[in-house]
This record gives structure tokens, sequence and C-alpha cells, in this order.
């Protein structure tokens, strides 16, 4: 069909800064091209500073509901009116729905994650994972993968002003779960050794090897990928991150963040709508490698 704007056209949107480089906007535009909706997905560049102005702004002529990104995911919070289950728990914020002018928050990026890793084949139910960060996509992750039935989570952090806050998530999802979660140093190399050779999946949801910088890597020894394990990026750019070309070369299984971009975008549509996301239709459009 062809898509027009007109005096009824719903808005939904991506807030974050940077947010330029987002396909987003083109994903969710097709998505409502395809099945005939009267919507629109814009990308604004927020800062903490001015968030309250410009989601006040938004919710007052009328949006239907967005999306934030970096660093905006717990800068949300404290400017809603209603928490679902998982983002109390995770403590981040990635899609709000606005609803008898209620903002709810919710997090569909631990959803996209989950199904991201079903969708290439593998299966870490009861499992082990190791987690590299503890920024709002690593809680997202963190909370679904607990609530989904993955057996234990050893989180790799930096140990600074934050560590204390992590520690206690860890805890609350713990006894929330019943998953184990466990929080340590990632200048523990040893330690880091140790999980990942009793983990069945690695998951770096660091900005380590983005680009530009991608020349990064959060692992220190690519020893410490056995070929057994499935090494997971959330990072999309590139597609292929130093992390990744070290798994292969170890003899891993790899993937990157495309899919979970694409799946927590497809929840995200979901909540808004009412309508299941053409999800073949997008991702053979942009998605595929």
């Amino acid at each position: 069909m062809n898509f027009e704007i007109t005096g009824k056209t719903k808005l939904t949107a991506l807030l974050g800064s940077p947010v330029a480089h987002s396909i987003s906007p083109q994903m969710h535009n097709e998505a409502f091209r395809q099945i005939g909706l009267d919507y629109i997905y814009l990308a604004f560049d927020v800062n903490p500073e001015n968030l309250k102005t410009v989601v006040m702004g938004l919710k007052t002529a009328g949006i239907c509901g967005f999306n934030l990104t970096m660093p905006l995911k717990v800068h949300i919070i404290p400017l809603l009116d209603e928490l679902t289950p998982a983002a109390r728990l995770a403590g981040a914020v990635n899609t709000v729905i606005i609803k008898d002018q209620q903002m709810i928050g919710h997090t569909t990026d631990g959803i996209g994650y989950m199904r991201s890793v079903s969708d290439a084949g593998y299966h870490i139910i009861g499992k082990k994972m190791t987690l590299l960060g503890a920024g709002g996509a690593a809680t997202a992750i963190c909370v679904q993968a607990a609530l989904d039935g993955v057996a234990s989570i050893d989180i790799f952090k930096r140990k600074n002003n934050s560590w204390d806050k992590v520690n206690a998530f860890c805890t609350q999802v713990t006894s929330e779960t019943g998953c184990v979660v466990r929080l340590f140093d990632i200048e523990n190399h040893s330690l880091l050794a140790k999980s990942l050779s009793e983990s069945a999946i690695l998951t770096n949801a660091t900005n380590l090897g983005m680009a530009p910088d991608i020349s990064c890597s959060p692992i220190p020894d690519i020893t410490m990928l056995h070929k057994d394990l499935i090494v997971s990026d959330i990072i999309y750019n590139p597609k292929e991150t130093l992390l990744l070309k070290q798994a292969k070369k170890q003899g891993c299984a790899t993937f990157n963040g495309l899919y979970m971009l694409l799946y927590q975008g497809a929840a995200a549509f979901s909540c808004w709508t009412g309508k299941e996301m053409p999800i073949e239709i997008i991702k053979k459009k942009y998605f595929s490698n």
C-alpha cells in the first residue's frame, strides 16, 4: 500500500542519543506499511537533561508509545506511572506503552535476546550463562533468561560505584526466579575462565567492540573460549566484532545482536498496535546478511 501521513496517523518513536544510525524507523515503518496501519515511527535525539520535557510534550501530543535506547533506559523510570514485572526487576525500560494517559514501562530487550538465541537454533534453558556487563540491556537479558529457565548466570562487570546496586539486583533476581545469579569482577580473569568453562553461552552486553572502536574485545585470552561455548554479542555494528572473530577461531558457534534488535522491536510493535509484526518480511529486507 502507499504510505501517507494523515490527520489520524498515530505516532511512535525512538528516544536516545545518538539515534541517527538506528534502523528501527525503517523496520517499524515498513511493518506499518505491510499490514496497513496508519502509524509512523520517528527517531529523536534526546539526552537525559531534556528527557522529561520531551516525554511530557510527546505524551501531551498523543503519542502511542516509544522506545528508549542509550543512555535513557534508566533515566526514564522516575517519569513513569507503572513498570511491568520484567522492567521492575531489570531496573531498565526500553519500551513505554501509553494507556489511559498512564505511561507503563516495559523491557523487550530480554525477550528479543532470548528469541534470537532460539532463532539461531540454540537451547540454553536449564544451562549456565556468562554475561558481560550490567547496563540496561544486560539486566534485561539476565531477567528474561532467569524467567525463561536458565539455571544460573554469572555477571562480570567493572568494580565501580554501581557494584553494590548490581549485587543487590543479582540477589533479587535469584530470590524471585530461582535462577542463581552471581556477580564477579571482570578483571578477575581466573574466575572468568572458570565461569566460561562451565557455561553453555557467553553473552557480551558491553559496548567493547562496537564501531568505531572495533579493535576491542572483552575477553583477555581467547583460549578461555572452548569449542562447545556459544558466543553471542549484542553489538550489531560491526556485524562481526573482534570477540566473534576470536570465537570462530576457537571453533565456537556465534551470533550477533541483529536479531535481538529485530525481536525486541517486534515485541514493542505488538505492545503498541496489538498486531504481530510481519517478521519474515522485515528480516529479509533489513536483517539478511
